[in-house]
């Protein structure tokens, strides 16, 4: 196949327009028509169909954008190690997170990193598990630091565990339950406030259930974030099962408590990085990983 015929054929894809895709790349719009009927004839599959004064894509062509731009995001990666690699100390990071990490433990290692790197631009995104893998696996990200469950890890990723926390159960400073020691069966007769379905504090929960063979608490209150359904308790409604990252300050403060429970094992959440899996780390990735191991 002809790859340069490809990316033009994804510009002219993403843009819209031949005449767009023409001054982007800087040459003549005759010669990109030119270029796309041969690769059309390679390919021997029309990519464009008439509509009006214009242009659009054929199904099997929009099919072929989305494939193409994998290729773009490869070569762009490809480029931007090779700069890296030769430059070490500029360049682009992109760090991909999920909440926990991404607002308790990442604020801190991106300020030590950026202090001796002030160069780099460092891009922080934080989003939910899946949406993190994929964006790794797809080179839109350089790393992804990721807390949950060994489950949900794809085959492609290769992750290091650095971190880990223990899961607490909280109710609001005058709850019943505060600073008390109960069994799970007279925890789980409150009504809890948790994030949303799929998340990994409530896939802990019902995990911990399974385990001690007990009835799940009612989920009263759902919230897609966790500082939401933490001042929810505060406020005096319901308990919680969270991350001691999450709500230490909060118990030392004295404004939630936490339970005990009696005959369980404390539950750890294990915070990892991830990188692609038999890939070459390039020095801003292995540099930023070192920041975090030294700050551990």
């Amino acid at each position: 196949m002809n790859i340069h015929g490809l990316k033009l054929f994804y510009h002219v894809a993403t843009t819209g327009s031949f005449t767009k895709a023409a001054e982007l790349l800087c040459i003549s719009q005759p010669a990109v028509s030119s270029q796309i009927k041969r690769f059309e004839h390679e390919l021997g599959v029309q990519l464009f169909q008439q509509q009006g004064r214009g242009v659009v894509l054929t199904e099997f062509g929009i099919a072929l954008a989305e494939k193409a731009q994998h290729l773009m995001a490869i070569e762009q990666h490809i480029e931007t190690f090779v700069e890296e690699y030769r430059l070490a100390k500029t360049g682009d990071l992109h760090i991909v997170a999920t909440y926990l990490p991404a607002n308790f433990l990442i604020p801190k290692w991106a300020a030590i990193f950026k202090a001796a790197n002030e160069h780099v631009n460092l891009m922080i995104t934080t989003t939910n598990t899946k949406d993190a893998f994929e964006q790794l696996i797809h080179y839109k990200a350089d790393l992804a630091i990721y807390g949950g469950g060994i489950s949900e890890r794809p085959k492609e990723i290769w992750w290091e565990e650095l971190y880990e926390d223990e899961l607490w159960f909280v109710v609001s400073p005058h709850h019943r339950y505060a600073h008390q020691t109960i069994t799970l069966i007279e925890m789980f007769q409150e009504p809890f406030i948790m994030r949303e379905k799929g998340s990994s504090m409530r896939e802990h929960l019902f995990s911990l259930c399974q385990t001690y063979q007990v009835e799940p608490p009612k989920i009263a209150l759902q919230f897609n974030g966790i500082n939401e359904s933490i001042r929810s308790v505060i406020a005096g409604y319901g308990a919680n099962f969270i991350s001691s990252l999450a709500v230490r300050e909060y118990v030392e403060s004295g404004q939630l408590a936490r339970v005990h429970i009696k005959d369980i094992h404390p539950v750890k959440h294990k915070i990892s990085i991830c990188t692609r899996k038999n890939e070459k780390q390039n020095l801003l990735v292995q540099n930023f990983i070192e920041t975090i191991k030294r700050s551990l």
